[in-house]
């Protein structure tokens, strides 16, 4: 995960393996959510990831001022809502069109911060392609895991802002490593409280570990990097191809076969994303 001092590697090749190591540990922790729950599954993966990054990465805590303190503990509410929701969702739909339904969060976000009032057509063909995902007009649509689904957009696209701010304001991946506490901090009631109820086994305490080191640990480690070296808008874009990894995914691990509707309609927020990305650029560091 680290990268070496001296190694030129493009932010988008961090971004593209952010973004399958957190697909492929959404479908890996299928098996835990459906005995403890999407809370329960989150808290035990944060507090591994968050042990493990605290081993690793070694943040001191004087380096810490009062004005950074509301942007970690933002961060941590915002990366331990978004986890759980996302889980609850996939949960009841299927990996590709959670994915999908989350990611009209950062493009809109994309969309509002860019200096074109062009690009917000981006998100609306993306909302195009999600309602031919749901396909509403067979009366299948489970609404509880849209909800779900779209309240982890709204935290997927605080999540890409505040990721890069505190990437900014700390070196390497320390921002994650002070944010991930408060992340198993706010899930650890809710996760409790699942984990117990449910049909709890010790060998989903070496699971939650092993798909810890993939998300969070390496996969949000990685767009910390890439977000240090991006812009809101080409970041948020460049996650147009995430739904697409959440289908091939969702169809490898999970055996989740998509309709040939389906596949139009992770092609235009395919689309969607991918076009959106010449309405903005950073300079990288």
């Amino acid at each position: 995960m680290v990268v070496r001092a001296g190694v030129n590697v493009p932010p988008w090749l961090l971004a593209i393996t952010a973004m399958l190591a957190v697909q492929l540990s959404n479908a890996f922790s299928a098996p835990l959510v459906e005995r403890i729950g999407s809370a329960g599954t989150t808290w035990l993966r944060f507090s591994f990831g968050a042990l493990l990054l605290w081993l690793f990465v070694r943040p001191v805590i004087r380096n810490i001022t009062k004005k950074d303190i509301p942007a970690l503990l933002a961060f941590g509410v915002v990366t331990g809502c978004m986890t759980t929701l996302f889980l609850a969702a996939a949960e009841r739909i299927p990996l590709g069109t959670a994915v999908a339904i989350e990611f009209l969060g950062p493009l809109t976000v994309a969309g509002l911060m860019s200096k074109h009032r062009r690009a917000l057509i981006w998100p609306v063909l993306a909302f195009v392609g999600v309602v031919l995902l749901t396909e509403p007009w067979t009366g299948s649509v489970d609404t509880v895991g849209v909800g779900f689904a779209l309240g982890a957009g709204v935290c997927w696209g605080l999540y890409n802002i505040l990721t890069q701010h505190v990437g900014d304001k700390f070196s390497g991946i320390t921002g994650l490593a002070l944010t991930l506490p408060v992340a198993a901090l706010i899930t650890m009631p809710f996760g409790i409280a699942q984990a117990t109820a449910g049909d709890f086994e010790w060998w989903m305490v070496a699971a939650a570990a092993g798909i810890a080191i993939l998300a969070p640990v390496v996969g949000y480690g990685l767009e910390m990097l890439a977000l240090r070296r991006m812009s809101h808008t080409s970041f948020g874009t460049l996650l147009s191809i995430e739904p697409a990894f959440g289908v091939i995914v969702g169809l490898i691990v999970l055996a989740q076969t998509p309709s040939i509707v389906q596949i139009i309609g992770i092609s235009m927020v395919v689309a969607a994303g991918a076009a959106a990305q010449k309405y903005s650029s950073r300079e990288t560091n």
